[in-house]
């Protein structure tokens, strides 16, 4: 009996947002399998959301995945419109949004502003991205040119990174679907539906209007109910301050256990820059989430009592408490609140920056001046969505809202 020849790589995930989502492209399949891209597996979507909402457990993996779905729907749907997109354009696209986050380390930007400085996730992942296409013998150069808008067909770009791209389609409906926050359901379907291009660029249909009116508003809420939640940012400034401390301690000669990848981060004293990023990135692409788990458990018996203090907040769960305030306070406010903090806890004074302090954070759900969601209708003209949708009238949804919190341990009085 013959054998039947085999066919190309094939590979279906099961996707609890979408359902089947199938890879038929051996390119696609070639970087799914890679190390770099399993490594999102071990790092989640939402960092220490799970201490507020507990399903939020969900990886960068499923993200990406999810992401390179809508991208496929999004094609097919341009292209019935009699959009021209070639198959090698379609396959660069999706291995565009694929890897956009292949750059992310262990609960992303709390490793960028602690022991990962000089470098933002997304240079790392073009650097990771550069690297990969080195391997597979140039493959990904129309994918790296999408991803860093040099390639001619504008609307690629946008549908990899604009403010109605396929990754904030997909991580809206996925962050909302794992926290079970309703507010952030969106109508992901109806909206690449009535996606079409106009004068190159990635446009709307009119009629799709108040999709694009709820996807805002979805999004302005889930920053302020998921994503900016005072508790999750609390456990946020928590592990970075764990991270700060560990490292205050290893530069100044401390022995601290750690992975070999999280100790090299550790122990470097310069900033990382990417012309030496042949030396970390090595180290970098070892590291996910249970690096900094494991050391953080470990650390809860170090010797320093104030990083024992900080890892057994984290471990246990007791988190600083937050406090809103309708303006930041003055300096001397906070000195006299880390002196009575000091007194309390029995930690020096000068340590007491890492457990009281205060931060802002702000959140706009649309940004005129950044690439703007172009709304076309029927008569053939185009104009911006702060001024095509009369939501814009009732709400400031591309004002910038800013709220002001002191984060302090539950020891310490504040009224």
């Amino acid at each position: 009996m013959n054998s039947q020849p085999k066919t190309k790589s094939l590979k279906t995930f099961n996707d609890p947002v979408y359902g089947f989502i199938t890879v038929d492209d051996p390119l696609l399949f070639q970087l799914i399998e890679h190390p770099h891209f399993q490594r999102l597996r071990r790092i989640t979507q939402l960092g220490l959301t799970n201490l507020v909402y507990g399903g939020a457990n969900h990886s960068r993996f499923q993200h990406a995945i999810g992401a390179m779905n809508l991208m496929r729907s999004a094609v097919t749907t341009l292209r019935h419109k009699g959009i021209d997109i070639s198959e090698e354009e379609e396959r660069a696209a999706k291995a565009a949004i694929l890897l956009h986050d292949i750059g992310h380390g262990p609960f992303s930007h709390a490793l960028e502003n602690t022991i990962v400085q000089g470098v933002h996730h997304e240079s790392i992942g073009l650097q990771i991205m550069h690297n990969l296409n080195q391997e597979l013998g140039g493959q990904l150069d129309l994918a790296i040119a999408i991803y860093t808008d040099q390639y001619p067909v504008k609307f690629l770009h946008q549908l990899v990174s604009s403010q109605l791209d396929t990754d904030r389609l997909d991580y809206l409906k996925r962050d909302s679907f794992f926290t079970g926050v309703s507010e952030g359901v969106i109508g992901s379907e109806r909206i690449i539906k009535m996606l079409t291009v106009h004068e190159g660029s990635l446009a709307v249909e009119a009629k799709g209007i108040y999709s694009l009116e709820k996807f805002l508003v979805a999004r302005r809420l889930m920053y302020w109910q998921v994503y900016l939640h005072k508790t999750v940012v609390s456990a946020e400034f928590l592990l970075m301050n764990i991270l700060l401390r560990a490292k205050e301690l290893a530069q100044s000669g401390i022995e601290l256990p750690a992975s070999a990848s999280l100790q090299y981060f550790l122990y470097q004293g310069k900033a990382l820059g990417l012309d030496d990023s042949s030396i970390w990135l090595k180290h970098f692409v070892k590291l996910d989430d249970f690096d900094i788990l494991a050391s953080i458990k470990q650390w809860i018996d170090h010797e320093d009592a104030l990083l024992q203090n900080l890892c057994k907040r984290l471990v246990n769960r007791r988190l600083l408490k937050v406090k809103p305030l309708k303006a930041p306070l003055t300096d001397a406010a906070l000195v006299a609140l880390r002196k009575q903090g000091s007194d309390l806890l029995g930690l020096p004074e000068a340590d007491m920056r890492y457990l009281v302090f205060q931060k802002s954070v702000s959140n706009t759900a649309y940004n005129r001046n950044d690439d703007r969601i172009t709304v076309l209708h029927k008569d053939g003209s185009a104009s911006d969505i702060s001024e095509a949708a009369s939501l814009f009238q009732f709400s400031s949804m591309d004002a910038q809202e800013t709220k002001h919190f002191l984060y302090l341990p539950a020891e310490v009085p504040f009224q």
